[in-house]
């Protein structure tokens, strides 16, 4: 099948392999790629220094460059594009396409690979799959939706057209490229943006689902997922929540899709949620899907009451429940379109305004700044319109539980893979993309693993606030020796650290500070509001603390709601 189809051709120029690639991303958008040099990618960093519209931006290892490009395609609805060289450079994109591909990111991974005349013949970083190498193209497939070795400038115009449509569609790209294929000349057409010709949601799908949704009686909760944030189709599903009379509950990385007084707002979905979803679903006759697949961490403890419901689904990909799926390419077209096919609302009851019931967590009674406190803190100060990325971990069930979401700003959790670390990465992709100040919020064991990418945000000066909660410990690993294994050993606390001072030495001029108190916090967080750069703030907290997080926490208790629904519906 044709995957994608192009403008007309116009003049040709005849120009390297990797120039043509680049002003190719230029068409496209991209005004960033982000990467690690080497000796089997520097081509493209030749070309990307030569070009007046994309820059090269070099991070210090190629996960985090690949979280950049993950960030910047969450946050810009554009595609990220990440380059690295060969061999450990190769594998090291390997995790973050892994979160890229589970989470369904348009992502283009641009990888060197050794001269093809030394394939096959002890190259070094050889991935050729030749003479008992690794294969780069199994081995890459297996974390891509496309992956293509380039073997002739006579390949590239079509492949790069494929890569391109695939990533559009939903993940990442793969393309190898070998140094001597990259230096290589050729007569490349003007670069045009690659259309994809992959089916729309048709007028019947539709109609069909409206008319489901408008004639099956009793009361709909909408669960919506981050794709309605990708596709800008915030608006369209306040309308849609609004015609149907529906409440509304939303993914843990869709904090951003629904406003924080929006009627019927139930709060958050899963094991880090709100108990009021349960509640809702359990007074419902249909729950709709909107942009979410619903994995296990969206859908945490509603797996019984979901049985019981009637499930429709609209997204780009189908549900891992049982669901009546509508498949679109489109979000926003299909939200509108439902719409207008259901009609106005008069025939449905209005929902009231209420605040999601938060999980209650019972106090440690050690030493730290609660991550409650912390997060309220947070949010007194938070600029409006700024963006938010939080990381995997006892740290981002507290941000995903406690944190509003400022008008305008975007909230970025990644439980694709939930790899520690991404955020560091993420977030400065997304500042390049956005140009707005950005706050990561994240563990020390995060910090441990990619947090010296704020080297890379010193170096550019991008306006990332970093915040690290320090509980000198794996927390999440730590809680779960304590919940589960009776706390009779940990391997997951750590000798103290000074995370903000150890980074203001290394970094002179950078703003840093510790803090313990909630004062302390928002003083620091005033401080650095109109730093032009990155700023970093260490927050001392209790390791011992449960999260809002609730395999970790006692058997809720029936809410005295859900007990007088329960004994109406008898």
């Amino acid at each position: 099948m044709n995957l994608t189809d192009h403008e007309p051709r116009k003049t040709g120029r005849t120009m390297r392999v990797a120039d043509y690639i680049v002003a190719v991303l230029a068409a496209e958008g991209v005004e960033h790629v982000f990467g690690v040099g080497g000796a089997n990618i520097e081509d493209l960093y030749d070309a990307l220094h030569r070009s007046r519209d994309v820059e090269g931006v070099v991070a210090k290892h190629e996960f985090s460059a690949t979280t950049m490009a993950d960030g910047y395609a969450r946050t810009s609805n554009r595609i990220g594009v990440v380059a690295a060289t060969s061999g450990g450079g190769a594998l090291n994109v390997i995790a973050g396409l892994g979160e890229a591909f589970a989470s369904r990111i348009p992502l283009l991974a641009l990888v060197g690979q050794p001269p093809t005349t030394l394939e096959g013949m002890g190259a070094f970083q050889d991935t050729s799959g030749l003479a008992g190498s690794i294969d780069a193209t199994r081995l890459f497939g297996e974390v891509s939706v496309y992956c293509a070795r380039v073997e002739s400038p006579l390949d590239l115009e079509h492949q790069l057209a494929e890569a391109l449509a695939a990533a559009r569609r939903g993940g990442p790209a793969v393309l190898l490229l070998p140094k001597d294929i990259q230096q290589e000349i050729g007569e490349f057409p003007e670069p045009a943006r690659t259309v994809s010709t992959a089916p729309h949601t048709t007028a019947t799908d539709v109609t069909r689902l409206a008319e489901a949704l408008r004639d099956d009686y009793g009361r709909i909760t909408v669960i919506a997922g981050d794709e309605v944030a990708r596709a800008g189709a915030r608006t369209e599903l306040a309308e849609l929540a609004h015609v149907l009379g529906a409440r509304v509950a939303v993914t843990p990385d869709a904090r951003d899709v629904l406003d924080p007084g929006a009627p019927g707002r139930l709060g958050i979905t899963g094991a880090m949620g709100n108990p009021d979803v349960v509640d809702a679903l359990q007074d419902s006759d249909v729950c709709l899907l909107v942009g979410t697949r619903l994995p296990v961490m969206a859908r945490g403890g509603l797996d019984a009451v979901l049985e019981k419901t009637l499930v429709y689904s609209v997204g780009s990909a189908k549900p891992y429940l049982q669901a009546c799926h509508v498949p679109t390419r489109d979000l926003r077209a299909t939200l509108r379109g439902l719409v207008t096919e259901i009609g106005p609302a008069a025939s449905r009851a209005p929902v009231a305004q209420c605040d999601p019931t938060p999980i209650d967590v019972p106090s440690s009674g050690t030493s730290g700044l609660r991550y409650t406190d912390a997060v309220k803190a947070l949010s007194a100060v938070m600029p409006a319109g700024a963006d938010v990325f939080a990381d995997a971990g006892n740290t981002g069930a507290a941000v995903v539980h406690h944190l509003p979401v400022t008008a305008g700003g975007r909230f970025v959790v990644a439980l694709g893979m939930g790899g520690m670390g991404y955020t560091f990465g993420a977030a400065i992709g997304s500042a390049f993309s956005r140009g707005r100040r950005t706050f990561v919020i994240a563990g020390d064991g995060a910090f441990y693993a990619h947090g010296l990418e704020i080297h890379t945000a010193v170096e550019y000066d991008v306006p990332v606030t970093f915040v690290v909660f320090n509980n000198n410990a794996h927390a999440m690993c730590l809680t779960r020796e304590q919940v589960y294994f009776e706390g009779a050993y940990t391997y997951s606390r750590f000798r103290p650290a000074r995370i903000a001072a150890g980074v203001g030495a290394l970094f002179p001029g950078l703003p840093s500070h510790t803090v313990d108190t909630h004062a302390g916090l928002a003083d620091s967080l005033r401080a650095t509001a109109d730093s032009a750069g990155p700023a970093v703030i260490e927050v001392a907290c209790d390791a011992d603390e449960l999260p809002p997080f609730l395999p970790f926490l006692p058997a809720r208790r029936p809410t005295e709601r859900s007990e007088s629904r329960e004994g109406a519906r008898r």
